[in-house]
């Protein structure tokens, strides 16, 4: 099987650990796991394979729309795929938001931070963005973690499809 890469660019990070790049056809087995698992989508809503490859193919097409979206994660020691950073726009919404997922086997490696933190570089840095958002489940302790780490503040909460979220945010160059 022929593992092609999407014909727009999306920019490789890296940090000590980690190689962030685009997703790749092999990827999408890990994904829908990921997706399907009740444990790894308690915050979220857990999806079939036919909902995920929608969600994968949309999570690639936003580089296309509007030059941001999802990279996957790759641990550099083994180029095994290991979840999943986006910086990305809702429709309809003005401010880029970042999200994270890291597969099971990789939580509590503070490999989400590490990640993270590279993409809020990238989006300061190199995009020039003036304002980065994450919406949080209140429940969700390790992302909460995760934003205090990035130094992103509580700025109130969000209608998120209707279930209520926190929105946190961080400034360029606060």
């Amino acid at each position: 099987m022929l593992d092609q890469s999407p014909a727009v660019s999306v920019p490789r990070l890296h940090t000590p650990r980690l190689l962030l790049r685009e997703y790749r056809l092999s990827d999408f087995d890990a994904f829908a796991a990921h997706l399907a698992d009740p444990e790894t989508t308690t915050f979220i809503s857990p999806h079939d394979r036919r909902s995920a490859w929608r969600i994968f193919g949309c999570n690639m097409g936003e580089w296309m729309i509007k030059g941001a979206g999802w990279w996957g994660l790759e641990l550099e020691e083994t180029g095994a795929i290991i979840g999943n950073i986006g910086a990305f726009f809702r429709e309809g919404w003005p401010e880029i938001e970042m999200g994270w997922n890291v597969f099971r086997p990789y939580w509590r490696q503070g490999i989400a931070t590490e990640a993270a933190t590279e993409v809020l570089r990238y989006l300061f840095e190199v995009r020039k963005e003036p304002r980065v958002t994450a919406l949080v489940d209140p429940k969700n302790t390790a992302s909460i973690q995760v934003t205090a780490h990035l130094g992103m503040t509580f700025v109130g909460d969000a209608d998120f499809y209707g279930k209520p979220v926190g929105r946190y945010a961080r400034d360029r160059g606060a």
